[in-house]
């Protein structure tokens, strides 16, 4: 059998060893292909797997085109106070923005705050991954970028804006970190791909077919809404905060600007933009009235009362609990993302991720 459906769960390990070795495989350098994975593995172990794995045929045939180079030079090519503009040479997105937001950080640590605006990127999946490293430092992380248009303004019947994530991540002492990681579109366009492979309808209210008109079936879908279903001017407002963080005050190109991330051309490069932001808590008071703050106000949130069918979460909650059962026994690859692995592991020799041992 060769559908993912009649095989075992994969461990997240051996995931990211076949993801790093088809990128080295395919020529792209230690830094690309380690940075790559780790985004990527972000996706896949938070659940987020419209940004996970499934997208390493996606970065092979963009590597091999041209479309992404693969042995940047990242460089700093500007700054004034604790602001700095990184050029990434169009890597691929992940190793641009893990760049800047170490740079970021570190900028914080004696600054307080610290913004890093990236130019010459390319798709940097799940924007999460990049808050979140902040976070993980115990600093407040902001990640934004845009994309090719793909989003319809609100009352709107074309493409317009990309689906522009934003990212946020707060420390919590003792804690996993606060992670809000979201599209500015009703979803994110990878989500769509996805249940095209699984032949799963669309919830209500979240694409358009070629005339704006709303409709559930992936196959028809030309266009996604803008977050907040009737009252979309929402998202379509926050779409555009992060427009203007990442292409406006970079200088790269808006998302009707950007070739489309799906081709046909992989040769040149698309130059996205993308913008981070770190926060050191402690410049602002101390740290423990940071950490007694959060701590209070997560334990008020998720003991507030629930309706019957539901359960109040603080966001990155259900992400923390899919990381964990995921960490122990393995995920199941979709039918499309393990037909493509079975073609990257014979073109490029790499075993085929492993069976989890708790599978």
């Amino acid at each position: 059998m060769t559908q993912a459906d009649t095989e075992p769960k994969v461990s997240l390990k051996s995931l990211e060893q076949f993801c790093r070795g088809v990128l080295a495989g395919c020529g792209a350098d230690e830094a690309t292909a380690a940075a790559a994975a780790r985004a990527m593995m972000h996706g896949t172990r938070f659940g987020v797997d419209s940004h996970g794995v499934r997208l390493l045929g996606h970065y092979v045939e963009a590597l091999v085109g041209g479309r992404i180079n693969k042995t940047p030079k990242l460089h700093t090519i500007g700054g004034f106070g604790a602001a700095e503009t990184l050029d990434a040479d169009h890597a691929h997105g992940a190793l641009a923005t893990y760049t800047a937001m170490e740079r970021a950080v570190a900028i914080a640590r004696q600054l307080g705050v610290a913004a890093v605006a990236i130019r010459n990127s390319s798709h940097f999946g799940p924007a999460g991954a990049y808050a979140l490293e902040a976070a993980r430092q115990g600093l407040i992380g902001f990640a934004f970028c845009n994309s090719d248009s793909f989003v319809r303004l609100h009352g709107g019947a074309s493409r317009f804006h990309g689906t522009n994530p934003i990212a946020v991540a707060v420390p919590v002492a003792g804690q996993d970190p606060w992670l809000l990681d979201m599209a500015t579109s009703a979803v994110p366009f990878n989500r769509v791909l996805l249940y095209r492979s699984l032949g799963n309808p669309l919830p209500e209210s979240v694409a358009s077919d070629a005339q704006g008109v709303d409709t559930t079936d992936p196959n028809e879908t030309e266009m996604l809404a803008p977050l907040g279903g009737e009252f979309g001017f929402k998202g379509a407002g926050l779409a555009g905060l992060a427009e203007i963080l990442t292409a406006v005050v970079t200088g790269m190109r808006l998302s009707f600007e950007i070739a489309p991330m799906m081709g046909p051309d992989f040769t040149k490069p698309r130059q996205l933009g993308a913008f981070v932001l770190a926060i050191l808590p402690e410049a602002f008071g101390d740290r423990a009235m940071f950490n007694d703050g959060m701590k209070r106000y997560l334990e008020a949130l998720r003991n507030s009362p629930a309706r019957s069918d539901a359960t109040v979460m603080a966001p990155g909650d259900r992400e923390w609990q899919i990381a964990a059962d995921r960490e122990t026994y393995g995920v199941q690859l979709d039918p499309a993302t393990y037909r493509s692995f079975e073609l990257l592991a014979t073109r490029y020799g790499v075993p085929l991720p492993t069976a989890a041992i708790n599978s």
